[in-house]
Order: C-alpha cells, then structure tokens, then sequence
C-alpha cells in the first residue's frame, strides 16, 4: 500500500535522531534538512531537548500527529512504536531503517510480522526494514550519499538492495543522470519491486511522472504481477532496464534431457525481461549507461557516426556496435571529400571521422552539422572527446551542448577525461547532459536495448493447433515420467509441428519391412534409454538390409532397451527447441543450433510461454549462431519462418499441456525450404495435478 503521505508528506518524525551524523537516525535528518524540507519536521530522542536544530521529544506519544515516520532504533523497540505512531498519533507512513529482522532470524521475522499487521490494520505504507529509505524531489528521506539531482524528469529507482542503491547512485551521478525516485524496499515485507510498479503504473500521468525506470532485484516474488505492469507501463511510454542477481543456481539438477541440463532460474528471468521488452544488465555500469541511454532521444535506425580527435577509441566503439549488429558506414563520395578539404591535412573523413589531436571546436561544429544535414545515411552521431591534459575542453563541450540543443538526431557524448578534464565535465553535465565515459560499455549497452523487442501481445496463437486432442492425448496418460514415442508424436502433431516419419517396433522383419518402404538411408536408434548417443543407441546412415539388421541385433542387446525406431535419413541444419518448467514462472522455452551443439556451446535464449511470433523472431536473432541460420559464406540458410512458427506452436502447447515439465526436439532438420522434427522426448508430471 502506497499512501500519498509517504510520498508527499506534510510532516515527518525521525524516531531515533542523532547529532551524530555518521549515524542513521543523524544521517537521514541531516539530509532532510539539507535537502530543503518544507513541511513540519520533528525528532525523538529522550536524551537531547533539541537535534540538529530540530525539537526532540523524549518519547513517541509526545509528538503531535505527522504523516511519515521514520524510525532508526533497534528492532525489538519497533513494533510498540508503530502501534503507538499508528493508532495514537494517525501516521500513515512508515520507513524502518533498522536491521535485525527477517533477515537474521526467527524471532526477527516474528517481529515483522508483529509490524506488518498493525500498518495494514490502519493503512499505512512500510518502507523496509532493513532499508536506506526513499527519497523523490519532496524529502530525502534515506541515511546515504549521494543525493543525486532530483526533478519529476528525472528516472525512477526500485532496489531490493540499499547498499546496491547507494553503489547504482554512485556510478548515476558522475554520468549526469538525474533521478525523479528512489527506493530502497530492503525487506519488502509490505511494499516490493512489484508493488512500486504496479503503484506507478496504474497512476501513471504521462505528462508529469518519469518516463524512465530501473530496477534491481534480488528475487522475484510474483513474476505474473512484474510482467504485467512492466509490459504495460512500456506500452504507455516508459522504458525499463532492470538487473536480477542471484540467479547463477544450476538447473542441472536431476536433469535428465539437454533443455534440463541447460535451463536455469536464470533463463526464466531472461524470457520474462524478453516478453515485458525490459532490458538485461548484469552490472552498476551497465544499468546506469542504459538509463543515460534512455534520456537522449529513442533512436530510428542503425546507422551511426563517430566523431573523435582520438583514433582508438572510435575503433574500439566501431567493433562494439558492429558486433551487435548496428554499423558505421563508410562515408565517401563528394560530401566526404567536401568536408575533409575542410578539416586539417591527416584528417580522415570515412567514419570515424577523426579531426586529430589538433582539431578545433570548430572542426567539430563542421562535422557535427555534416551528420545532421548532409550524410542523409547517419541516423545518430557519437562524439568522443577527451584531452591530455594540454588544452582544455570547455569550447569544445560548449559545441556539443549547442548542437545537443538543436539538432534532430541523437548525439552520445563520450567525455572520458573525468579527471583530467572534471572541471570541464562537471560543467557539461550541469547544462542538464549526460556522459558516457566509456565507449565499448556505451556500444555493448546500445545493442542491447536496440535489439529488446516490445512487450509481447497477450493473444495466444491458436491457428493450426488441436486443443481438444492435446487434451485427449495427456488424460489418457496415466504415469509420471517420459512418455512413449507415439503419444510424442501424436502430441507434435496435434500441435502442428512437421514430424519426420518414423517406425518403431521390436520386431526385426517390421523395422526392416518400413526401411524398405520408407527407403535408404536411414537412421536408427534406441527406445528406452534417454540419452541414446551415449550407449552407442544411434546410427546414421544406414544404406542397407543387412546393415540395418545387423544394428537391429546389436541395439536390442543394450541395457533397457525396448524397441528400435527407424526413419528415413534427412539432411539439413541441426536445430534445437526445448522447454523446461519453472515454479511461478511457468514454461521456459529455449532454442538453438541442434546435435551437440546444444550442450557444448550452450548457445541458446529463452521465452516465457506462450509466444508471439515477434518473440519467437527474436529468441532467434539474438544467438551467437545467427549468422549460421541465416546463411553465411555461402552457405545456406535455413527457413526463419517455419522455424519460428515450430517454436509458438510449441509454446501453444505447452499452455494447454501445464503436466508437461521437460521436453525437447532435438534436433529438427532446418533447410531453406523445410524444418521437421526427428528426435523428440517429453516428460509428464500429473501426480500434483495441472498446474495453471
């Protein structure tokens, strides 16, 4: 529950104030005064008559009634205080700084309990415990620095951490990233990530709130709620970058497929960001990059141009945007040539543009105005500019900030002399600007977001796909575990998904009768075992009776083998789709290049059942092994399409099959033409019943 008296509070108590500011209860009201409160301000502390100038009460029952109060005592002192605040003195709001909860023992958790029960019972908010606060333009109500520049424009922050709070803070503020919130749920015991979004988005105002919103999280309560809100707060407008820790735990265990062997927590929460079209980080630098990112104009394409008076840093930025598949073309022809006659000798012109070490501020105003008018091919500018500390940089940045002020097309400006040049710097982003003090982490961030798609439609793909059979087929199974090569089969193809034809019997005349029919060469392999290759239960290329005969003799003597399959050969890229189930997250279906590939590179995204096909085209565009599916040297593609159409058809099914709990299809045969399954397995789990 989120009050307007935790927002926008006409008075607040410290319960626990300080004189001593390198404590809590000293810090925070020292930042509430230094950040210019307006409203009534009051403290408690039975020791002192007056704190930092502010009047002291010696006990919570002698303060007049106040909206917000913020309490830095000891945890077992918390509780009583709350009734009383809550039930005497009509506070509405809480923030508990204090530590010793839940997250140390037993009998802290009893004490959070104990506090969420009176906050709901009078309908109040809680910030924490165990938190550094929150803090928006109206009071600054956290213990920590820095205090980042604060307006409504500025990006909202949810951590479940403080301290990372803090570090985020830290890497925000020598970037010129200016904030509108922050917010440190700690505990979260009343109010998380999930109930700060849903509170932004169903109050959203999109000419006054902030646009902008990142997120650390360290466990994700209700992926459902964060999906929703999430999705619809960035078809509203905004845009999300988020950072989830913690989820490095292997989803190996017990697995007995490669989908288990390569599926993690970690791929449920990279399918979720996928479908809501938030934004991956995995580091403070990178999140922070991405919200500077998001205060410049949203690019409209591809193409960028550099402009430097250092030759190094333009090429490391080139290769970083080219391997996200973003480019720097070369500029010539006239234009090119018309401008480098303008520049000083040595100067180069094909992009990166580099003015040299000698340029001038009006080198760059030129070429600057030549991306902006002429180079019709350039979508954005990046300029890289720093100084060795022989020159300084403040006309040079005052040509940056003019240009930032007029020209239509984006301009990333990349100030690495931090040092050497702070001065310069510092009076840049004081203009209201923001800077990128490292090129490959701007370039790598940049690819990123240009490569997120938007939020995933709620529409479940239902065309070509038998429902009421998929149905049929899982209530008759009657067992736990992997289920027989036809009900497999019949499963595939009630969903729509290309089978290759196959046979399968423990008969050697009946194996043999379907090869001749079916005709040389074919494959066999073993029914029973699940990993086959290892027990030597497959053979390629079999080109005759006898040969078949033979493997058919062999194979039966192999331990828990029941059967033998048959089908024909097929040739063709070897591609991969699986699907494991996560608890609360649902389906996470994976793909990838097939065979071995699978496990050995573990090249593979994810997707959070059902899909869309603008999910599926990009689960399939953002692997390692793209160019391969897409056709490189010469070689081949394969049929983008069919296979994007077998990925949502599958995850159709997997919606209305919830007892399957591991699968997967490996490989299917892709060519430009056609993509068919040849070797499937599926495992069913119905003894806790379906999960929905």
């Amino acid at each position: 529950m989120i009050t307007s008296q935790l927002l926008h509070p006409a008075s607040i108590v410290v319960v626990g104030a300080s004189n001593n500011v390198h404590k809590p209860g000293g810090a925070i009201l020292k930042n509430l005064i230094s950040g210019g409160y307006t409203g009534e301000l009051r403290a408690v502390n039975p020791k002192e008559q007056e704190v930092q100038g502010i009047r002291a009460y010696a006990d919570v029952k002698d303060i007049p009634d106040t909206d917000l109060a913020i309490l830095a005592i000891p945890a077992p002192l918390c509780p009583d205080a709350v009734e009383t605040l809550a039930a005497e003195k009509h506070v509405r709001a809480f923030i508990i700084l204090s530590a010793g909860f839940g997250e140390e023992t037993h009998e802290g958790a009893l004490l959070e309990d104990r506090i969420l029960e009176t906050v709901n019972r009078y309908g109040a908010s809680l910030i924490g415990p165990n938190c550094i606060g929150y803090m928006n333009a109206w009071h600054h109500s956290v213990f920590s620095q820095p205090i980042p520049q604060l307006h409504p424009q500025g990006v909202d922050l949810i951590s479940s951490s403080g301290a990372t709070a803090v570090f985020i803070l830290e890497s925000a503020v020598t970037k010129g990233l200016p904030f509108c919130s922050v917010w440190s749920v700690g505990n979260a015991k009343q109010i998380g990530v999930e109930d700060v979004l849903q509170y932004m988005d169903e109050h959203f105002d999109p000419d006054r709130d902030s646009h902008i919103k990142l997120l650390y999280i360290e466990s994700i309560g209700d992926p459902d709620r964060l999906l929703f809100h999430a999705s619809s707060l960035i078809k509203k407008g905004c845009r999300i970058a988020a950072i989830k820790s913690g989820s490095s735990e292997s989803g190996s265990r017990a697995a007995s497929s490669h989908t288990g062997a390569i599926a993690s927590s970690d791929s449920a929460v990279e399918a979720l960001f996928r479908k809501a079209g938030i934004v991956r980080c995995h580091s403070r630098e990178e999140l922070t990059t991405v919200g500077c990112i998001f205060t410049l104009p949203e690019l409209r394409g591809k193409n960028f141009a550099i402009i430097t008076h250092a030759g190094g840093p333009g090429v490391m930025l080139t290769d970083a945007l080219s391997k996200g598949g973003l480019n720097v073309p070369r500029l010539s022809g006239p234009l090119a040539d018309e401008l480098k006659a303008q520049l000083y000798p040595g100067a180069s012109v094909g992009n990166p543009i580099d003015i040299l070490a000698t340029g001038t501020p009006e080198h760059l105003k030129l070429c600057l105005d030549y991306c902006e008018n002429k180079f019709e091919d350039i979508d954005a500018v990046m300029a890289i500019f720093g100084t060795p500390g022989l020159v300084t940089m403040f006309e040079m940045y005052d040509v940056l900030h003019e240009a930032m002020q007029t020209c239509r097309k984006p301009i990333f400006p990349i100030l690495p002399s931090i040092n050497t040049a702070g001065a310069e710097v510092a009076d840049f982003l004081k203009k209201g600007h923001v800077n990128f003090a490292d090129e490959v982490t701007l370039g790598t961030m940049l690819t990123r977001i240009m490569n997120v798609p938007r939020p995933a439609a709620n529409e479940i793909e239902l065309f070509g796909v038998d429902v009421p059979r998929i149905r049929r087929i899982i209530d008759s199974i009657a067992d736990d575990g992997y289920i027989p090569p036809h009900q497999v089969q019949a499963l595939l193809r009630s969903a729509g998904i290309p089978l290759v034809d196959e046979f399968v019997s423990s008969k050697k005349e009946e194996v043999l009768a379907f090869a001749r029919r079916a005709g040389f060469p074919v494959v066999a392999k073993v029914v029973g075992p699940v990993h086959k290759s290892d027990i030597g239960g497959v053979v390629l290329n079999i080109k005759s009776e006898q040969h078949l005969a033979l493997e058919f003799d062999r194979m039966m003597q192999l331990s828990e083998v029941t059967a033998v399959m048959v089908q024909p050969m097929l040739k063709g890229t070897e591609l991969f789709i699986g699907a494991k189930y996560e608890e609360k997250f649902g389906h996470v279906v994976l793909c990838g290049l097939g065979g071995i590939f699978v496990e050995v590179l573990k090249d593979v995204s994810s997707g959070l059942a059902p899909l869309s096909y603008e999910e599926a085209y990009s689960m399939i565009r953002s692997l390692r092994a793209y160019k391969i599916i897409k056709g490189t040297r010469g070689q081949q593609g394969v049929n983008e399409d069919k296979f994007a159409e077998i990925i949502v058809r599958l995850s159709t099914l997997l919606r209305f099959a919830t007892e399957i709990k591991e699968m997967d299809i490996n490989p299917l045969l892709a060519t430009d033409k056609h993509v068919i399954a040849v070797d499937a397995r599926i495992r069913i789990e119905k003894s806790r019943g379906p999960v929905q």
